[in-house]
């Protein structure tokens, strides 16, 4: 889904608290992923980092703290750029990804933040066909 200035559905004003399918979904997913790699607790930052590794695409190694934190924004980055607020510009010469933005998000507080972070995981894990939620059932 694209963003635009009217109709992006995280406009913090035309934003409904937690949606309680995203986070049941959400809970199942992360179930599956600390099932398939054999991790224990996985939280939104784990699962980040683990996004930015996959679209990095040289699998797991010792990174920096620096490309630690870098990973992250690659995540975030490639979570938020079918709304619209990212666009990808390509590859440097280290194979390294980089985007620019677009549109600034509007203001979130940290459930709205968590919110659009979990569902915007979810579709990422669906839409790579890495894991078929279906119903909300857990």
């Amino acid at each position: 889904m694209k963003a635009s200035k009217e109709g992006n559905r995280w406009n913090s004003s035309n934003f409904v608290l937690m949606d309680h399918e995203v986070e049941i979904r959400f809970q199942k997913l992360k179930k599956e992923i600390e099932k398939s790699i054999g991790a224990g607790q996985m939280d939104v930052p784990s699962i980040l980092f683990l996004i930015g590794v996959n679209e990095l695409g040289v699998g797991y190694k010792d990174f920096s703290k620096s490309e630690k934190t870098d990973l992250m924004h690659i995540a975030i980055c490639t979570l938020l750029e079918p709304h619209g607020f990212y666009r990808f510009l390509g590859n440097d010469e280290d194979n390294w990804p980089h985007f620019e933005l677009v549109e600034e998000l509007p203001p979130l507080d940290h459930q709205q933040q968590q919110h659009l972070l979990k569902d915007a995981i979810i579709t990422y894990f669906e839409e790579n066909g890495y894991f078929h939620l279906g119903d909300s059932t857990v």
